[in-house]
């Protein structure tokens, strides 16, 4: 019993110099997958945001959604359409996306966070309209496929959009005051039109406007792995061109990986790509020091 108390001590001691190091510094966290679907999962990673909170760390969520927006859209008899692996969002489509992220999965983390944080941290759910949080105009299809080496389709891809600018004032005020921002990537265009924005690129976005010490990506895949199907357990800037360049890197990765290089040159300090399926997976990841996923940086 004693040396089951003592070893729980040490590892507590253990995470000190990873606490001392991130005092004070931002972690944005994009939430999805089944860690959004699983609730021993949904637990886990709701105590996880706060304990990094309690422990003096910066934190902001940024959530995704596309199984429950296609199940919603189902509902409403409107067939789900992906244009290069893009939803194609119209104007009826839109009105479910805003309603499905800003109102129903938003306020169902905010709610889970709120219920273990106590009475001296709170969360609060924001979507990128509430005060011009995230600024935004239609995706440039031709510029966005052609980075990732893909045809430019030739339909229309609707009210998809990407970030123009993210309003940082607003979230540091809300983390100086103990409060946790959790943002549905719904982004508003200058006539105030709603704009429904990939998560991974959001949070992206996030991270670099707020220079980031980390950019943490919850996923339903170990990390990053080579041709071998062997995890990396970190991934330079020129070994990521090079398994990009031989298709090892693709499908959902390729976007992620090249949206976290660009956010690391733009001033985020690290990128984590980690299996959210694992219980404590952020802890697992940020506390110790073998880590559980990938993590993404610089040469």
């Amino acid at each position: 019993m004693m040396e089951d108390l003592i070893q729980k001590a040490r590892t507590l001691q253990s995470a000190l110099p990873y606490i001392r190091e991130f005092y004070g510094k931002v972690f944005v966290i994009k939430y999805g997958g089944s860690a959004m679907l699983q609730q021993e999962l949904r637990e886990s990673f709701a105590k996880d945001v706060v304990l990094l909170k309690y422990v003096g760390i910066k934190v902001v969520v940024v959530h995704g959604g596309g199984p429950q927006i296609s199940q919603t859209l189902e509902i409403f008899g409107i067939k789900p359409e992906f244009v290069g692996g893009i939803r194609k969002t119209d104007e009826k489509t839109m009105h479910v996306v805003e309603m499905v992220l800003s109102g129903d999965i938003n306020k169902d983390i905010t709610s889970l966070i709120n219920i273990h944080s106590g009475k001296s941290i709170y969360a609060v759910g924001l979507s990128g309209r509430d005060g011009w949080l995230i600024r935004a105009r239609k995706l440039n299809k031709e510029e966005y496929f052609s980075s990732l080496g893909m045809e430019v389709p030739d339909q229309d891809i609707g009210y998809v959009g990407q970030v123009e600018e993210v309003n940082t004032d607003l979230l540091k005020t809300l983390m100086e005051k103990n409060y946790i921002p959790v943002i549905a990537p719904v982004g508003v265009g200058e006539k105030g039109e709603a704009y429904n924005i990939n998560a991974d690129l959001a949070a992206c976005s996030i991270a670099t406007a707020l220079k980031a010490e980390k950019l943490i990506f919850l996923t339903d895949t170990p990390g990053v792995k080579d041709s071998q199907g062997n995890l990396i357990s970190t991934l330079t800037e020129s070994l990521a061109k090079k398994l990009i360049d031989e298709g090892t890197i693709k499908g959902g990765m390729l976007p992620k990986v090249k949206s976290s290089l660009e956010a690391l040159r733009q001033g985020v300090k690290k990128v984590h790509i980690i299996d959210g399926r694992i219980p404590h997976s952020i802890l697992l990841e940020v506390f110790t020091d073998e880590g559980i996923g990938t993590q993404i940086v610089l040469d």
